[in-house]
């Protein structure tokens, strides 16, 4: 099999883990039982991460990708444009499964949605459209309600066509920081450090 292949049906199986995953954590939630459906968005993430050849650009991205959802989603929750079912620990604080919904989120940018890297017009595009059908669609498994349909679709639009192309953005600058070779200062000579496969070259 030959790399382009194994890279396609890495890009395919991603996107399966990530539809899979998020099935069961809005129904999960819809059933009052989010806990099941974070665990599988935590084994799917922790597979994912184990197989990386960059963890820690991975937990770097899922880590933004988790304080931003924490902030818009809390602010979507207090405002009232969505009202989360199984609300977490925390009252007037995003729930956890919504949480993991955003680690589950930044899988998808250095996988499947790593052709958006460097188009923010058209990472707009897309979020704008899919981020307010993807809360739609939780809402109509019973993971959630709007109290008004079209202000929530407005909002969630507007919010989404900045978020995506921030995150795709992040992804796009960990992913060039990685490839980018670290250079040192030794001895009055530049040492050379290939990020990816370790092997090091001498210039003076």
């Amino acid at each position: 099999m030959t790399s382009p292949q194994r890279r396609t049906i890495g890009l395919i199986a991603s996107f399966l883990a990530f539809q899979g995953a998020w099935f069961a954590c809005v129904l999960g939630a819809a059933r009052g039982r989010p806990d099941l459906g974070v665990t599988l968005v935590l084994l799917v993430c922790g597979i994912q991460l184990a197989l990386s050849a960059a963890r820690r650009e991975e937990l770097a991205l899922a880590g933004a990708a988790v304080a931003l959802g924490l902030i818009w989603d809390t602010a979507m929750l207090r405002s009232g444009v969505v009202d989360y079912a199984s609300p977490g620990p925390v009252h007037g604080w995003a729930p956890s499964w919504i949480l993991a919904l955003w680690i589950l989120f930044a899988t998808l940018l250095r996988g499947p949605l790593q052709w958006l890297h460097g188009r923010t017009l058209l990472a707009a595009l897309l979020g704008g459209v899919g981020g307010p059908m993807s809360y739609l669609g939780a809402v109509r498994l019973g993971a959630g309600s709007f109290k008004n349909l079209e202000e929530a679709m407005l909002v969630l639009g507007l919010g989404w066509a900045v978020i995506t192309p921030l995150l795709t953005e992040l992804a796009r600058r960990l992913e060039a920081s990685r490839k980018k070779p670290l250079e040192i200062l030794f001895g009055g000579s530049i040492l050379v450090f290939d990020r990816q496969d370790a092997s090091a070259g001498e210039h003076l």
